[in-house]
């Protein structure tokens, strides 16, 4: 995807005053701004503003001069203007756009742009703790490390417990210490700017790629211009603190930086890194962080008072003052589609924001997108590449293991040749780690009186079971139930059997297999919170596990040192199917998991179990000429005038009735004109392949178009035709990540 740089496009007047009509746009489904009057005291384009709804008190922004299409005199007013900077022109320009883009109504996207609770309220107050001016009557050994903890901190505060933690003494020390003046407590505002960052800090010694890399990135961000660079680096080459020289450019030159993570539980070292080179922790934006350190992160975002933030797909939305850059870490990474709700890719969409505020765009990945590379390859973005590891570091030996050769049980997964290699490695005491892309203990439970697969009441989708929990899991809306004792169609008793593996089972064979290994076992869903996992992860890092067994989470970005060994149980599983994709996240994933051995000074290796060694992909990731692949993949996607060489937009229509579903998707098909006058193609309707989820029978039809053409408003027009009944939804989906 590549947007054309577009500065502010709105003119507004800089103020409006008391009782001039104002169109506020709101967070509610009304698919419009409604007039209101300006408060006492006026207000200016973008505030913050409280208006009433009809008995309600609702968040809005003022978007523009109101449409003056309605009575005057009924005309309510403003309730209140809150105490936030106004929405930023930028901001405002990116709302728009994404929102035509993807088109979701505007009401939709303000909702992303104000997920912090409490914006309206006025700010917080907390006791915090300072030295005081006197000396304590009678000087005890836990008073004494208090005072010393607040004169090494000088006119720093702390709250109660980060004193006391500090000090290691209980709270009623300090609190005696108040009593006696040695400790003044005051009120202090809740949400505190973060502490600054120093770029000045020396970083890492660089290699001479890494460099000339972080020269030409620090240039880009200087220049205060658009443009995108795909930094592409083998696993371990040190992408991060290439691109972090690129962050410390912004924060010299004043402005902030963004960093965005596939997944919560790679932050943790990354903080740590990024405390080591600037100093001090950057704010960090995700479904993990509290509410009130979100409204925290809002408001310090929109003052300037947060240089850098590292975050979820989600941040991209925040209120930045003065964006400089953006960084898309793992920018091929499928986490970065938002599949519900509001259906947009934040790779794309931080080219678009940067795009709109003369901002830098760095796209990191060992394994690109396809699309990315084929940015770069027409001289869209700029390419700078990282060949080798750093320092002593190489990359693993690739190899196959046929598994028509090994003559496993039906119940076993861990191959003699594979077992024979993890032997080897705990012999050494390095780490080795058995990769599975599927959570929970089993993907099929089976009745073996009846043939029986207990399914979702809910979705047309088998549930997982998953004996951590002792509970089957539908994967698709969550729903979960106990493990019946007997079948749910036969009754039958102790006949239900746990059909292939998952995580768990992978973990019980790794443990039977190695009584005496240490085998630790990731998965998103075992541990109950970010903390946990992250703890989990550094643990390993450290040395608490000899055998890792893992999903696509161990795949991303994180650094084991003793790591030398990766076993790919099923490298053929992602390979089934009709997505269109499949080769290429086959590709990347597996290269990616095999990244993670021989990050150190130690050589690593990994082995693929594979059925269909000789199949192409497979060949290809044993071989490891990617820039061949991607221009065989990039080959077949033109051949087919399909992404990212053609368009595709995917329509889901939803409800209770599946007849009524399915009458509305006949109905668009055979009045596609808006369509057909550019030239697009409409299939479908069809039943999606998971055709029920939560109760709603689900239909979809795919348009696919040449890249040229003007794709949303043919679509806007074609899909305006709808007029749903009842409890029926549409939802657009333009380049569809996915096809469920």
């Amino acid at each position: 995807m590549q947007f054309t740089a577009w500065g502010s496009i709105l003119t507004l007047p800089e103020f409006f005053d008391q009782g001039d009509l104002v169109a506020v746009l709101s967070t509610q489904p009304l698919g419009r701004a409604l007039d209101y009057k300006a408060p006492e005291g006026g207000c200016r384009p973008g505030a913050f503003v409280e208006v009433p709804l009809g008995p309600r008190k609702v968040l809005g922004v003022v978007w523009g001069p109101g449409a003056g299409d309605y009575d005057y005199a009924k005309v309510r007013s403003v309730i209140r203007v809150l105490d936030a900077p106004p929405m930023r022109d930028e901001l405002r320009v990116f709302l728009r756009r994404a929102a035509d883009y993807t088109l979701t109504p505007m009401p939709a996207m303000l909702r992303l742009a104000t997920r912090a609770p409490g914006l309206g309220d006025p700010p917080s107050m907390r006791k915090v703790y300072r030295r005081g001016g006197k000396e304590p009557t009678r000087m005890t050994d836990a008073r004494a490390q208090v005072l010393e903890v607040l004169e090494a901190y000088g006119d720093l505060s702390f709250t109660l417990k980060e004193l006391a933690d500090m000090a290691g003494v209980t709270a009623s020390v300090v609190k005696g210490l108040v009593a006696q003046g040695a400790v003044d407590e005051h009120d202090s505002p809740r949400d505190l700017p973060f502490p600054p960052l120093d770029p000045s800090l020396p970083g890492k010694e660089l290699t001479a790629d890494q460099a000339a890399g972080a020269v030409l990135l620090e240039k880009a961000v200087k220049s205060e211009v658009y443009g995108t660079t795909l930094l592409r680096g083998v696993t371990g080459s040190g992408k991060t603190e290439v691109y972090l020289e690129a962050v410390a450019a912004a924060l010299s030159a004043g402005r902030q930086a963004l960093v965005l993570l596939p997944e919560i539980a790679l932050t943790a070292e990354f903080l740590t890194r990024v405390e080591a080179r600037f100093g001090a922790k950057p704010a960090e934006w995700h479904s993990g962080v509290t509410m009130t350190e979100r409204r925290r992160i809002w408001r310090m975002v929109g003052q300037g008072n947060a240089q850098l933030v590292i975050g979820a797909r989600s941040a991209l939305f925040l209120p930045f003052q003065n964006l400089g850059l953006i960084v898309v870490d793992e920018e091929h990474d499928t986490s970065y589609k938002q599949e519900d709700g509001v259906l947009y890719n934040a790779r794309d969409m931080a080219v678009l924001r940067a795009s709109i505020c003369g901002a830098h765009v760095v796209l990191a990945s060992a394994t690109p997108s396809l699309e990315s590379w084929a940015n770069a390859e027409a001289g869209k973005y700029t390419r700078l590449e990282l060949s080798s590891r750093y320092g002593p570091a190489v990359m693993p030996q690739m190899g196959a293991i046929d598994m028509r050769t090994e003559g496993l049980p039906s119940d076993r997964w861990i191959s003699p040749q594979l077992k024979a290699e993890v032997d080897v490695r705990l012999e050494r005491g390095e780490q080795a780690m058995l990769f599975i892309n599927r959570r929970g203990y089993a993907p099929v439970t089976l009745c073996r009186a009846c043939g029986h697969q207990i399914g979702c009441d809910h979705c047309d989708a088998r549930m997982v079971e998953h004996r951590y929990l002792k509970r089957l899991v539908c994967h698709q809306c969550g729903e979960s139930k106990a493990m019946p004792e007997a079948c749910p169609s036969c009754d039958a008793e102790g006949r239900l059997a746990a059909v292939g593996p998952g995580v768990e089972r992978l973990g019980e064979e790794a443990t039977a297999l190695w009584p005496d290994a240490r085998v630790a076992t990731l998965s998103s869903d075992m541990y109950g919170s970010a903390r946990a996992l992250k703890a989990e992860i550094a643990g390993i890092a450290q040395g608490t596990a000899d055998i890792i067994i893992g999903t696509q989470l161990v795949a991303k970005g994180h650094n084991f040192p003793n790591l030398t060994l990766v076993g790919v149980i099923d490298a053929d599983l992602g390979l089934m199917g009709s997505d269109l994709r499949a080769a290429e996240r086959t590709f990347q994933l597996m290269r990616q998991v095999a990244g993670r051995a021989g990050r150190a000074d130690k050589p690593g290796a990994a082995l693929l179990q594979t059925y269909q060694p000789e199949h192409p992909v497979i060949r290809a990731i044993l071989a490891g000429n990617e820039e061949q692949f991607w221009k065989a993949e990039a080959q077949e996607r033109q051949q087919a005038g399909v992404p990212p060489y053609g368009r595709m937009a995917g329509i889901i229509l939803s409800g209770p009735d599946v007849a009524q579903v399915f009458d509305a998707g006949n109905m668009l098909a055979r009045n596609d004109r808006a369509l057909r006058e550019i030239g697009a193609q409409v299939f479908g309707p069809a039943p999606a392949p998971i055709a029920r989820v939560r109760g709603r029978h689900r239909v979809r039809l795919l348009v696919k178009a040449e890249k040229s053409v003007p794709l949303q408003e043919a679509l806007a027009r074609w899909i305006g035709q709808l007029r749903l009944k009842g409890d029926m939804r549409v939802a657009v989906d333009i380049d569809p990540q996915s096809f469920y």
